[in-house]
C-alpha cells in the first residue's frame, strides 16, 4: 500500500472538485479548492519527495475552450519530472504516444475503451500497439446504481452498462499495467471511503490498483490498509493540506511512501 499523489486540472488551474458535480455544460464543477500553485509546482514537489506513480487528470473535454490551458499545465508538469507521472483525459490510440514522448510514464484511459456501454477490445489492442501494456493504466471509475457498481465515462457523467466485477478486472488486466478507480459518488466529499468497492478491488485485481474517493481522515487510510490487505494504493485530494484539507502531506509521505 502506497500513497500516489495527484494533480487535477480544470479550466486551466489545479483544483480539487466534487467529482459527481463535473459537467461539460459551461465547464462547471463544484470546487473544493483552487490552487495558486501550477501543475509544474506540484510535480517538482512530488519529485523532491520521490513520489512516483501519481496521476495528472485533464478534467475538461477536448472540445472545451479550456482544454489547451489544461494541456499546457500538464505538459509543464510532465517535463518537470520525466517518466514519473501518469496522465489521463482525452487519451486515444492516436495521441497516447505523444503523451509518453511528453514525459508521462503511463497514459490513463477510460472513455476511449468504453463506447456505448461496451468494451472496445480493438481499441485496447491499438493502445497496446501504440505504447505497450506496460505504459497503460485503465481508469475504471464507477458509480453505484441498483446495488451494483458501473463504469462511468466522459468525465464521470455517463453510465455504461458494464459492471465493475471480478470478471472485468481479470479480463482487462491482460491489457494494462495498473488500474485507477475513483469512487465517483464520494469523490471530493471527504465523507469516508467506499468499503464495499475497496473489498472488490482487494479481492479481484491481478495488477496494482489505486483507489480514490471520500478519504477524509487517518482512520480512512487504516480502512484502506485493512480492507485492501495492504495491496490497494491510494490517492488523497481535497482532504490533503496541499489542497486546503487537514491531512498533513509530509506525514502521509513519511508513512506511506513506497
Amino acid at each position: 500500500m502506497e500513497f500516489r499523489p495527484c494533480i487535477d486540472i480544470h479550466n486551466g488551474a489545479v483544483k480539487q472538485i466534487v467529482g459527481g458535480s463535473l459537467t461539460d455544460e459551461n465547464n462547471y464543477a463544484d470546487e473544493n479548492f483552487v490552487s495558486e500553485m501550477s501543475a509544474r509546482d506540484y510535480a517538482l514537489l512530488y519529485k523532491k519527495k520521490g513520489l512516483r506513480g501519481g496521476h495528472i487528470i485533464l478534467l475538461n473535454a477536448k472540445d472545451s475552450t479550456y482544454y489547451e490551458a489544461d494541456l499546457k499545465q500538464a505538459e509543464a508538469a510532465l517535463k518537470a519530472w520525466q517518466n514519473a507521472l501518469q496522465i489521463g483525459g482525452g487519451i486515444t490510440a492516436e495521441n497516447a504516444a505523444d503523451f509518453i514522448a511528453m514525459g508521462a510514464s503511463h497514459v490513463i484511459v477510460t472513455s476511449y475503451v468504453f463506447e456505448n456501454g461496451e468494451i472496445r477490445f480493438d481499441r485496447l489492442e491499438k493502445l497496446n500497439q501504440a505504447v505497450g501494456k506496460e505504459r497503460l493504466v485503465l481508469d475504471l471509475s464507477c458509480r453505484k446504481r441498483e446495488n451494483h457498481y458501473y463504469i462511468v465515462t466522459d468525465r464521470w457523467q455517463k453510465f455504461t452498462e458494464q459492471p465493475l466485477d471480478a470478471i472485468l478486472l481479470r479480463e482487462l488486466s491482460k491489457y494494462c499495467d495498473e488500474f485507477l478507480v475513483h469512487a465517483v459518488h464520494v469523490e471530493g466529499t471527504r465523507t469516508g471511503v467506499d468499503e464495499e468497492l475497496l473489498a472488490i478491488l482487494s479481492e479481484n485485481c491481478p495488477v496494482p490498483v489505486t483507489y480514490a474517493g471520500g478519504i477524509g481522515s487517518l482512520d480512512d487510510l487504516e480502512k484502506i490498509s485493512d480492507i485492501g490487505k495492504n495491496n490497494v494504493n491510494f490517492t488523497i485530494g481535497s482532504a490533503l493540506d496541499l489542497f486546503g484539507g487537514t491531512l498533513k502531506f509530509d506525514e502521509i509521505v513519511t508513512k506511506y511512501k513506497k
